[in-house]
């Protein structure tokens, strides 16, 4: 007897957590599309946060500026949000997108800075090696009046 409940609630539990928590909604904004959404928003929301007076001062307000680039409106973006947040997995999925795509941004930008201090270094490099050398020029050949 024993075993037949707790395989009978066993069916129950898994047939509940079949069931979704929040219908699908009828403007569902795609899986793909809506990763990029979060994506721009991390970005746009770090950017605020490092140069708040900036940000400020632009004037750019960070949701209807999405809404507006991805065709979409608050009510769906909203109601999409809250689908996905409705399936854990799902959403968790969106999420390793944005976070993977953050990560190659930010080895793309390190990347950048390197090559970008290493010319500099190299230029700064070449200017100091012409000053030398016209510096020892003009200890071999001074300039007589």
């Amino acid at each position: 007897m024993k075993k037949g409940f707790v395989f009978l609630m066993g069916i129950l539990f898994l047939c509940s957590c079949a069931e979704e928590v929040v219908e699908k909604p009828e403007n569902l904004i795609p899986k793909d599309k809506m990763a990029a959404i979060l994506l721009d928003l991390a970005i746009l929301n770090a950017a605020k946060s490092a140069a708040k007076n900036k940000f400020e001062d632009s004037g750019l307000e960070i949701m209807p500026f999405l809404y507006q680039k991805y065709g979409v409106d608050s009510v769906q973006f909203v109601q999409s949000d809250l689908y996905y947040a409705s399936n854990p997995l799902q959403y968790q999925e969106m999420y390793q997108d944005v976070q993977s795509k953050l990560d190659l941004a930010k080895k793309d930008l390190e990347e950048r800075s390197k090559r970008r201090s290493d010319s500099i270094r190299k230029a700064n490099e070449t200017r100091n090696d012409s000053v030398m050398a016209a510096k020892a020029k003009e200890k071999l050949n001074p300039i007589e009046p």
